[in-house]
C-alpha cells in the first residue's frame, strides 16, 4: 500500500489524517482512543486563559439530516475547553510521552494583548507539543468576547496576533481561519505577513438550524433562549474546498502550507482537499457521527487511490490547483452535451421534468407514443442538471464535441476546442 507517512511543517505523523480541535480532542481519554484506532495526529481542543468559560448543560448540537436521517450537517454552540488549564497541560504532556510518533498540536485562543501570548504560549509549549494552532475562526460565544472570528475577520488583527505568537513560540504556528469572510486570501496573506508557518481552514460557519414547530422558538434552546452556532459537516465541504483553492492558487498566498478542514467523511473528500492544495487534513464531524474507527476507511481508501494513480502523497498535493481559474478565462468554444445510456435508464423521468420545468426543454419524454427519454442536441446547452439529478450512476454523461459536425446529428459545430492552458491572457496559465 502507498506510504502515507506525513511531514507537515516538519511535524511527523504516520498518516495525514488529524482530528481537528473539537470535543473529540478535549481530553486524554479521547485522544488515547483515537491514537489506538490509528489517527495520525490531533489538534487539542482550544485552550485559553479565562477560567470562567462554562459550556451550557443543555443541547449543544443540532443536526441537518438527509431523507434517510443521515447527518450531513452539524451545528454547535460549544465554547473552548472548560476544563482547568493545568489539567489539559498535564494530559497533553502525558499523551506526547506515550505517543511520540503522533502529531500533537495545541489550539489556543487568547485576548488581543501581547502579554497573554507571551505568558501562556511558553507554558503550553513546555508540554512537548509539536506546534500551535491559533483559533481565529470560532464564530460563537468567544467571538463576542473579542476572540475567535472577531480576530479572524480583521486581517490586521490576524497579523498582529500571529506576530505575538511567533515571538513567544519556538514550534511551528498554524493560523486557523474563519469562513465567515468574503474571501480567504486577505486573512491568509495577513497570517503569512505575521510569520505563520501554515494556515488551516475552514472553521465553522455562522448558522441557525431551524425553529421548534410547536413553540415557534429557535431550536435548540437553553431555558427558552437560543443563539447562533458554528455549522460543520459534509454540507460545508464545497465552501471549504473553494477557500483552500483560493489560497493555493493566489500568487500572494500559494506558498503557505495548508491544513484542510471541512466535511471530510471518506477518502474521496481527503483527495479533494489534498489535490486542491492542502498538505494534510483534519476531521471532526465524521468522527463525532461515526466514531474513531472511520480512520481505517480513510487510510485504506487513500492508499488504494494513490496506488491506482501511481502517485505519492506529496505528488497528490496541489495536483488539481492548475485547473482552477476565474470564470473569465473559461473556454467558451468548448462544447459538451448530455447523453442518456438507454440500457441504464430506468424511465423515472426526473431528467425530463427538471429540464422541462427549469432548464432548456431538451429531453424528450415520449417517442412513438412510448415513454422514452433522450437528449435533443439542438436544445441542450450542456448545463449538466440532468446528470446531477439522475438517480442512476453514470446513466447520463457529458460528451465532448469538437469542431466539425456533431457525430450524432450531423449538425455543424463552429469554433475550435481549446485547452485552458492555451489561453495566453490567463494569469494562471502554466509556463513550464
Amino acid at each position: 500500500m502507498a506510504d502515507l507517512r506525513s511531514e507537515f511543517l516538519g511535524i511527523s505523523s504516520p498518516n495525514p489524517f488529524w482530528l481537528a480541535s473539537a470535543p473529540p480532542t478535549d481530553k486524554a481519554y479521547n485522544v488515547n482512543r483515537a491514537f489506538e484506532a490509528g489517527w495520525g495526529g490531533v489538534v487539542w481542543k482550544t485552550l485559553g486563559e479565562d477560567p470562567s468559560v462554562v459550556n451550557v448543560s443543555g443541547p449543544r448540537y443540532s443536526a441537518l439530516y438527509s431523507n434517510e436521517r443521515r447527518v450531513i450537517g452539524l451545528n454547535n454552540i460549544e465554547l473552548i475547553t472548560d476544563r482547568p488549564l493545568q489539567t489539559n497541560l498535564d494530559e497533553i504532556r502525558q499523551i506526547k510521552k506515550d505517543w511520540p510518533d503522533r502529531a500533537v498540536v495545541a489550539s489556543v485562543m487568547l485576548p488581543m494583548n501581547e502579554a497573554s501570548w507571551a505568558k501562556y504560549l511558553p507554558i503550553i509549549e513546555d508540554t512537548g507539543i509539536d506546534g500551535f494552532e491559533l483559533n481565529f475562526g470560532c464564530p460563537h460565544g468567544m467571538s463576542e468576547r473579542g476572540m475567535g472570528a472577531a480576530v479572524g475577520q480583521v486581517p490586521e488583527y490576524i497579523q498582529m496576533a500571529t506576530e505575538w505568537a511567533k515571538k513567544a513560540a519556538s514550534v511551528p504556528v498554524i493560523v486557523k481561519l474563519t469562513p465567515n469572510v468574503a474571501t480567504a486570501v486577505p486573512p491568509a496573506k495577513a497570517a503569512l505577513d505575521g510569520g505563520a508557518d501554515a494556515v488551516s481552514l475552514i472553521n465553522t460557519i455562522n448558522s441557525i438550524m431551524r425553529v421548534n414547530y410547536d413553540t415557534l422558538t429557535m431550536y435548540p434552546t437553553t431555558d427558552g433562549m437560543g443563539t447562533h452556532g458554528g455549522y460543520c459537516g459534509e454540507a460545508v465541504k464545497p465552501i471549504a474546498l473553494n477557500m483552500v483553492a483560493e489560497i493555493a492558487r493566489n500568487a500572494e498566498t500559494r506558498l503557505i502550507p495548508i491544513s484542510g478542514i471541512g466535511g471530510i467523511s471518506d477518502w474521496r473528500d481527503a483527495v479533494d482537499f489534498l489535490a486542491l492544495g492542502a498538505s494534510n487534513v483534519q476531521v471532526c464531524t465524521a468522527a463525532m457521527v461515526y466514531g474513531f474507527k472511520i480512520i481505517d476507511d480513510l487510510v485504506d481508501g487513500l492508499s488504494t487511490f494513490l496506488d491506482s494513480k501511481q502517485l505519492s502523497l506529496d505528488q497528490l498535493v496541489g495536483k488539481a490547483v492548475p485547473s482552477v481559474t476565474d470564470w473569465q478565462y473559461l473556454n467558451l468554444n468548448y462544447i459538451e452535451k448530455a447523453v442518456i445510456d438507454q440500457d441504464s435508464c430506468i424511465k423515472c423521468g426526473r431528467c425530463h421534468v427538471v429540464c422541462e420545468d427549469t432548464s432548456h426543454q431538451a429531453i424528450t419524454h415520449t417517442v412513438n407514443g412510448e415513454r422514452h427519454f433522450e437528449v435533443m442536441n439542438d436544445e441542450c446547452v450542456g448545463c449538466n442538471l440532468c446528470v446531477s439529478v439522475c438517480p442512476v450512476d453514470n446513466c447520463i454523461s457529458m460528451e465532448r464535441l469538437t469542431a466539425g459536425n456533431d457525430p450524432r446529428t450531423g449538425a455543424a459545430i463552429s469554433g475550435e476546442v481549446l485547452n485552458w492552458t492555451e489561453h495566453s491572457n490567463n494569469p494562471m496559465r502554466k509556463t513550464d
